[in-house]
């Protein structure tokens, strides 16, 4: 593992970073993604992420979201993590995803439309022990809320 990937995973886990990562690190994602006409997620130089589209689930408008992921590997299935950065709500993507699962991606500069499933049971627990592995401050962030950190699976449709 690289220096910078070890002190992402350090300053990502801490609170300080889950009180201001969420007004700027999107933002910044976004804006970088529209200038580079969908080729650039900053976010994706440290972790894989996609630039999710899907619908409000009160207002019905689009919604983009840059989202950190775990891809399976075969560009067809990716799992989103709702930590929201350890801080205590669930993130409104998710609700958004429950409402309406129809949904596109952004991947590697390509537009993939999905569907999201929401994780349950036992193939949460096998998916989640997979998150944690692959990314483990996504322990600590569980452990500092008292929800249970919500888990899509995205597939090509």
């Amino acid at each position: 593992m690289s220096a910078v990937r070890r002190v992402v995973r350090t300053v990502s886990s801490t609170r300080s970073f889950a009180r201001v990562a969420p007004h700027f690190v999107p933002a910044v994602d976004r804006a970088v993604h529209r200038l580079t006409r969908g080729k650039v997620l900053l976010t994706a130089y440290m972790l894989p992420s996609v630039l999710l589209t899907s619908t409000g689930s009160k207002s019905g408008l689009a919604r983009r979201t840059p989202l950190a992921c775990m891809p399976d590997g075969t560009d067809s299935a990716w799992t989103l993590i709702g930590s929201n950065f350890g801080r205590p709500g669930h993130p409104a993507w998710t609700a958004n995803l429950m409402a309406h699962p129809e949904a596109g991606i952004s991947w590697k500069g390509r537009d993939i439309p999905v569907r999201a499933r929401l994780l349950r049971g036992a193939e949460r627990e096998a998916a989640w022990a997979a998150v944690v592995e692959f990314w483990p401050p996504y322990a600590r962030y569980q452990a500092r809320v008292e929800r249970e950190i919500r888990l899509f699976r995205l597939e090509r449709r």
